[in-house]
């Protein structure tokens, strides 16, 4: 949504019982996009705790590494049970001799590969952009007439498309008319966002980074 990482925020590191992120909650910062959240003394100190507790958790990230200390690696799950995976809900659009072959390679830092291929459902770093995420759409009027392009806005009402040449078209909706046949290349991706758990993540990883 744009707002700022809370994980790098002074205010939280000097936080020591919600005296401080209380008031963020409470609307303190409205007038910098922030609004009010409802919400009692009790759930707004629990809220805090849990957000010290993660930024306890992340520990030396982003900082420099130190000499002597063991290298943190994600390649801790089980490759044959990530292959399986893979091939139940990746094989469909993705192929290890085909798109990825190779990939452990040309991504060998297995925690840029992991983030690379979560971020796929999502936009953000190491998300497929452009054409990769464009999502399209085949509008096909009544009369046969058929438009295609770039999905600008679709509601119960219209349907605005840009066209190849730039130019935008809205074409008025009633009911299933006309027909609209949505073409999104990341819909599996998101979709799949709500279902991971760490193991599958750290199964597929483990998989994905034995394909030189």
């Amino acid at each position: 949504m744009g707002g700022p990482n809370i994980l790098r925020s002074q205010l939280l590191r000097s936080d020591e019982d919600g005296e401080l992120i209380m008031p963020v909650i409470q609307g303190s910062r409205q007038s910098g996009g922030m609004p009010a959240i409802a919400m009692s003394t009790q759930d707004m100190k629990a809220v805090a705790a849990y957000m010290r507790s993660v930024t306890a958790a992340v520990g030396r990230q982003g900082t420099p590494p130190s000499i002597g200390l063991a290298p943190v690696t994600v390649v801790v799950g089980d490759a044959s049970a990530g292959q399986a995976y893979f091939a139940a809900k990746c094989g469909n659009c993705h192929s290890p001799t085909g798109n990825l072959r190779g990939i452990g390679t040309r991504i060998p830092d297995a925690k840029a590969l992991q983030n690379t291929w979560v971020a796929g459902g999502r936009p953000g770093r190491g998300a497929p952009t452009g054409a990769a995420r464009t999502v399209t759409a085949a509008v096909t009027m009544p009369s046969g007439e058929k438009v295609e392009g770039r999905l600008v806005r679709i509601d119960d009402f219209l349907v605005t498309l840009e066209l190849a040449d730039g130019a935008m078209r809205t074409i008025r909706r009633d009911g299933d008319a006309p027909k609209i046949d949505v073409r999104d290349p990341m819909k599996a991706h998101r979709d799949l966002l709500a279902v991971y758990t760490d193991k599958d993540m750290h199964d597929v990883t483990a998989y994905l980074v034995t394909l030189k």
